[in-house]
């Protein structure tokens, strides 16, 4: 295993390497009995001038000084975060089985497999990398693992990859449509489509052995969803990925995204923290009079004004009650809420006929 030689990679690496430690600085508290594997709970937040400190449940494990972690979930199936990403992988007698690889993880992965590899005697070659979905910031590293390794994901991956034509992420040379179980060396994964969410072609992966559930941009443990509901491109069908989600009998969850893993209270806690967001954009809609923006802006024709600065009001109204029912308790909540409820609101216009003022005219 070498670093990568490409002109600018030590940089970005101690830049990486920087910044993983500034994330994990909250980490650095002793491992608490959480009954989450590699889960550490922070004595206390420092005070951030612009947003509220991190509570500490929402906290992961400390880094290496390669600006990692590695840890095991359950027997064979181990995980690796850089406090922004994770990705997951099961070491076989056949070789190890990875998913995703997240670029800013990028070669820390190799150094995350040898030491697993290394400690319980299981082959350290990477010999399938099952995707997840086709976003570039969940397998742009999947080139480092060459071209010999097999790639699976969904069909609709294949064809999403094959128009990207980045190098960086060569399409799955393996693909289902609905479900697909992966044997190898003993182990198995439970590969499963359910439709659109936050992709078109994100799937669930399943490690039924280990009670396990890795889905990625839809829950996020400890946190508010990423920014305009994980920029996920069907609204309706993400937050239904919830449900199917916490279907799953699983204990631990890989979500993709931060320093920690999952529990199920988490999976509850982001489904009431959606329901409460949907429910005050709902009331901000019916209650905030549109008249003011469409006196202001009317005279000088211009529309856009009229639906930007009622949309916003709109959002953060909404966004209000929400972020204070939920600071202290998700990290972010004042970060991402407003965002959130932008998204919420034009779903609900857009997919649900919510339209409020721009409804039809009487």
């Amino acid at each position: 295993m070498t670093d990568s030689t490409e002109p600018g990679a030590s940089k970005r690496r101690t830049f990486l390497k920087r910044a993983a430690v500034a994330a994990a600085v909250p980490a650095a508290a002793t491992l608490l009995g959480s009954g989450l594997p590699g889960t550490a709970f922070a004595d206390g937040s420092p005070e951030f001038p612009d947003y509220a400190p991190i509570p500490s449940a929402s906290v992961g494990p400390a880094l290496n000084e390669d600006g990692y972690f590695v840890g095991r979930i359950k027997g064979n199936l181990y995980w690796v975060t850089d406090s922004y990403y994770q990705a997951m992988f099961l070491t076989t007698r056949e070789g190890v089985v990875l998913v995703d690889a997240p670029p800013t993880i990028g070669h820390n992965l190799l150094r995350a497999i040898d030491k697993v590899t290394r400690a319980n005697g299981m082959p350290g070659k990477v010999t399938r990398l099952v995707y997840s979905h086709s976003h570039a910031d969940h397998i742009g590293a999947s080139s480092i693992f060459g071209k010999d390794v097999i790639r699976i994901g969904h069909s609709e991956t294949r064809r999403l990859l094959r128009i990207d034509a980045d190098p960086n992420r060569p399409a799955p040379t393996e693909t289902f449509g609905d479900r697909y179980v992966l044997r190898v060396g003993g182990e198995r994964l439970e590969l499963a489509y359910h439709g659109p969410n936050h992709s078109p072609d994100n799937i669930f992966i399943y490690a039924p052995d280990h009670a396990t559930l890795m889905v990625v941009d839809v829950l996020y443990p400890g946190w508010v969803p990423f920014k305009n509901l994980a920029v996920s491109q069907d609204i309706p069908a993400w937050i239904k990925a919830h449900d199917v989600a916490m279907d799953y009998p699983w204990t631990t969850l890989v979500g993709g995204h931060l320093g920690r893993l999952g529990v199920r209270a988490d999976g509850e806690l982001q489904k009431e923290y959606i329901a409460d967001l949907e429910t005050s954009t709902r009331r901000a809609m019916e209650s905030l009079d549109p008249t003011p923006y469409f006196q202001k802006y009317g005279p000088s024709g211009n529309s856009w004004a009229i639906f930007k600065t009622y949309l916003d009001a709109v959002a953060e109204e909404a966004a209000r009650p929400v972020v204070a029912k939920y600071t202290g308790t998700l990290a972010a909540a004042d970060v991402f809420t407003v965002d959130n409820a932008f998204t919420m609101l034009e779903s609900l216009r857009i997919d649900s006929g919510v339209l409020g003022p721009f409804s039809i005219r009487p």
